[in-house]
């Protein structure tokens, strides 16, 4: 039916004869000739319609709506040098249209502009409603390519390395840890279910018992948790699994294939190796696992400086066990006034909604001397003084926040204000397709962490970690002493300040698989009903493994410069979990139900 793609012809076809289809972009009557803007994949192209040249085809481009899908037949010829379009790969040259096919009419009214002119200001509950027209979009056409070029350039590294792209269960078992199961009813097994994969995580460890050896997939995922911007109830992440390798050799192979994803569709060069962080410095030093280097501001923590002085807050916090900790701000004293500080103001708010009470605060002014409100400055001997102005490298000028009480809270609130004040203060640049890509891995982290609402420990990854030798001794008698101390063999990579992906090294032992899992809760009678098949095929040859996944919607978009992974699929559900296209989750029969052997419970909420 066509030729050419509408994006790509050049000067040097000018003077041949093509055939193209596409969707009409634009239409301009200029008194006499009609110009058409016609689009398809691969870009737009101008057709000029002139009544001396074609009069048929002009008297079907006079009655043309936008989106109209047109094939168009006609000769290239380059533009007048006063029409040049620079903008446009095909603005060099137009083509003369010789017939005009209509192939399907627009046959009611347009939700929203399509037009590469009009891409702004379309709410996203109607962009999702007609997604299909949302992608005809330069801005969504773009972003499904550059998915497009990254699944590429991933699976030529992995091949070229060895690994094989195995597919993986969507219909498995639950099982417990983690997130929320999506649950399917058995037709056929009255009264049991399957669950949707959180992760292809036990199969692809089964998969290296298997031989396999080196495994990839890009894999489909699900989970039935609270939404956000780069969250979705079904993803897609990018999963492997490796036999024979240590934690060096598998960061080292990671680090290759993150460069060459890069490389490939963004033409960056990544320095590597990539740097590293141990959990315990992340968190002293950030607040969080998951930190953004590209600006300082790195907390300090001063609880051996305050412990004894007269402020209670910062006394008492240490007596209690906690923590205080300070935020150095370079500037602050021009950039936040005491309004934006104390109960009411901005920063103040977001410390708030990461669980503190509030903040203080002291202002660094000329020969070091200090400006504070409240008890601080009465109860800072000078010696401590000096002390606390070494440690924060603070210079006339800066402005020192303090966070005081629990460790966790304190974490929280100062690393969610450190995020918001380097917005505020341009430290990171509005746009964030900016070229500033720092690559972090945060290693050995804990194997566990307390559940405060449960009382008892929870895998911080998830139950099949392997701990570092190290830390858990050679008696296995005594796992159940060393193991909720122990650091895990895991490793996150971080980029930007978000987790681009993370794993770790398996437990490829039966014996201390059960003791983990008893160390989360898990009788080993409850245990190996729920993990028995795992249990068995570690006791028969099961190598040393470890793996990663990344989560592919998330990489695009960081890629692509995208707020949203929602920007990134092609058809994406709502924050409320919903697909606005096609109405899903939508009712079933009563009939459907009963065959499930399933019945509803829902009530609305006008039936009480």
């Amino acid at each position: 039916m066509r030729s050419h793609g509408c994006g790509d012809l050049r000067a040097d076809h000018a003077g041949q004869e093509v055939q193209l289809c596409g969707w009409v972009d634009r239409r301009r009557d200029h008194g006499g000739v009609i110009f058409i803007d016609l689009r398809d994949r691969s870009g737009t192209v101008q057709i000029t319609v002139d009544p001396d040249l074609g009069a048929e085809a002009f008297a079907v481009a006079e009655h043309l709506r936008n989106e109209t899908v047109l094939q168009v037949s006609g000769k290239v010829r380059p533009r007048p040098p006063e029409s040049l379009n620079e903008r446009l790969a095909t603005g060099a040259i137009e083509v003369l249209a010789a017939g005009i096919t209509v192939l399907n009419e627009v046959k009611a009214n347009l939700p929203f502009p399509v037009s590469v002119h009009d891409e702004e200001n379309t709410r996203e509950e109607l962009r999702l409603r007609y997604r299909y027209l949302d992608l005809r979009r330069e801005r969504m056409a773009r972003n499904l390519r550059l998915r497009h070029a990254a699944v590429r350039a991933i699976r030529s590294v992995l091949e070229s390395e060895g690994f094989l792209e195995v597919e993986t269960p969507v219909l498995t078992r639950s099982t417990p840890e983690g997130a929320r199961d999506y649950l399917v009813p058995s037709r056929v097994c009255g009264g049991e279910w399957f669950a949707l994969p959180q992760s292809p995580q036990l199969f692809k460890q089964l998969l290296m018992v298997g031989g396999i050896e080196r495994y990839y997939q890009i894999a489909r995922c699900f989970r039935d948790e609270d939404l956000r911007a780069d969250r979705q109830p079904e993803f897609t992440q990018l999963d492997m699994e490796m036999s024979f390798l240590d934690q060096e050799q598998i960061l080292a192979l990671n680090e290759k294939l993150i460069s060459a994803v890069w490389q490939q569709v963004k033409g960056v060069t990544l320095p590597t190796p990539f740097p590293r962080i141990t959990w315990h410095d992340a968190m002293e030093r950030y607040g969080t696992d998951r930190p953004d280097t590209r600006y300082g501001m790195e907390l300090v923590n001063v609880s051996d400086l305050v412990a004894d002085m007269g402020f209670k807050v910062f006394s008492g916090a240490v007596a209690a066990g906690g923590s205080v900790k300070v935020l150095p701000v370079p500037g602050g004293n021009e950039a936040l006034s005491n309004v934006r500080i104390k109960p009411g103001g901005d920063v103040f708010g977001e410390a708030q909604k990461a669980g503190a009470g509030g903040l203080a605060f002291i202002r660094v002014r000329e020969n070091g001397e200090i400006d504070t409100i409240g008890a601080i400055k009465d109860n800072l001997s000078e010696e401590k003084k000096a002390e606390l102005l070494q440690r924060t490298g603070a210079v006339p000028g800066t402005l020192l926040l303090f966070g005081a009480g629990d460790t966790a809270t304190v974490n929280k609130a100062l690393d969610r204000v450190r995020q918001f004040l380097a917005r505020e203060l341009g430290l990171v640049p509005a746009d964030r397709d900016n070229d500033i890509w720092n690559f972090l891995w945060v290693v050995d982290f804990p194997m566990f962490e307390f559940n405060a609402d449960e009382n008892r420990l929870e895998a911080l990854h998830h139950p099949f970690c392997a701990p570092n030798t190290g830390d858990l001794g050679d008696d296995p008698e005594r796992w159940a002493e060393t193991l909720p101390t122990a650091r895990a063999q895991a490793y996150d990579l971080v980029l930007n300040g978000l987790e681009l992906g993370g794993g770790s090294l398996r437990i490829h032992d039966s014996a201390l698989q059960r003791q983990v899992l008893q160390t989360i809760g898990l009788p080993l009678e409850e245990a190996n009903a729920q993990f028995g098949f795992l249990m068995e095929a570690l006791d028969l040859g099961a190598p040393p493994h470890g793996g990663i996944a990344y989560g592919l919607d998330r990489m695009v978009m960081l890629l692509s410069g995208e707020e949203s992974i929602r920007d990134t699929i092609a058809f994406p559900k709502t924050q409320q979990a919903r697909c606005l296209l096609t109405g899903a989750p939508g009712g079933v029969s009563g009939k459907q139900l009963e065959e499930l052997h399933v019945a509803s419970t829902w009530k609305d909420e006008e039936e009480g």
